[in-house]
């Protein structure tokens, strides 16, 4: 069996995505910063800022192909000492630590951000679109990607650029849990930002999916968006919820909320993804929605 290391297995996405891998058949790994109490050997406590502890890991688990989560991926995150520490220090011990370890995996996939583009005005952008970050967090995954090809003659790398994506399970401190939640507790009102911007949203268990397939496919030194392809604004989705809930409630526009420079449309290019894993069938978001609503 290919073995796969994921860090961040725990998470959100690390969840879906180990279940993902393993009904492709992967033997599955990972490491977490706190490992759960659950008896699950395959999981290691391990902080990636730790180099020692990395390369322990690494020596004994030995993976085949190795899929990077683990990181800060709340925009808003108020320390920004981790953001970076975290997001470019861990992800630097990492590489160094496979290369160490005398065990070249076939493809390591590091997961990046589309935050990276800012505040692109392109309409729908691709891969060429110039990085323009515009926040700590954004720094810190371009910065990251940036580091990483100093790895690139001795490690098979690709890199992921997730647009917006949701599901069961993803914090409600992210904005569409929110809303659902304020939908599910027929709360009466909801404060929001700009209602009219237009953003592109997957759902997880397709970003899991385009990671697999990209993993099988194996393109190295390569960038991929990974997206819908379609827009919605925050009206729609109330709209959406408002028939899903059959519950109404007050939008209050936050002034706290409404960022500066906020670019109306960013919607993701799947053409270069395509290209390479083939047609991806997207999860309308009404369905994303719905799935996230009716979950205990």
């Amino acid at each position: 069996m290919k073995r796969a290391l994921i860090t961040g297995i725990e998470g959100f996405t690390g969840k879906y995505l180990a279940a993902e891998l393993n009904a492709a058949g992967f033997d599955v790994a990972g490491t977490e910063m706190v490992r759960r109490d659950d008896g699950t050997p395959s999981v290691y406590q391990c902080d990636l800022c730790d180099l020692k502890a990395t390369r322990a890991v690494l020596a004994e688990v030995k993976p085949d192909v190795v899929i990077h989560l683990a990181g800060i991926a709340f925009v808003a995150h108020g320390d920004v000492d981790a953001i970076y520490r975290t997001n470019i220090v861990g992800t630097r011990n990492l590489l160094e630590a496979i290369s160490a370890s005398g065990h070249v995996p076939r493809i390591v996939l590091l997961a990046s951000s589309s935050n990276i583009y800012g505040n692109a005005t392109a309409g729908v952008i691709d891969e060429s679109t110039p990085p323009a970050p515009m926040n700590d967090y954004a720094v810190s995954k371009l910065a990251m990607e940036y580091m990483a090809r100093i790895w690139a003659n001795r490690l098979p790398i690709t890199y992921v650029r997730p647009f917006n994506y949701t599901g069961v399970g993803q914090s409600i401190q992210f904005l569409l849990p929110k809303i659902v939640d304020h939908f599910r507790r027929n709360a009466s009102v909801i404060e929001l930002g700009n209602l009219d911007v237009i953003r592109d949203f997957s759902d997880v268990r397709t970003v899991v999916r385009c990671y697999r397939l990209l993993i099988e496919a194996g393109r190295a030194g390569e960038a991929f968006n990974i997206c819908s392809g379609v827009g919605h604004s925050l009206q729609e989705i109330i709209s959406m919820m408002r028939h899903l809930s059959g519950h109404n409630l007050e939008v209050v526009v936050n002034p706290a909320f409404v960022r500066a420079n906020d670019p109306h449309k960013l919607i993701g290019s799947r053409e270069k993804l395509q290209s390479v894993v083939g047609t991806v069938p997207s999860v309308p978001l009404e369905e994303t929605l719905r799935w996230m609503l009716e979950a205990a």
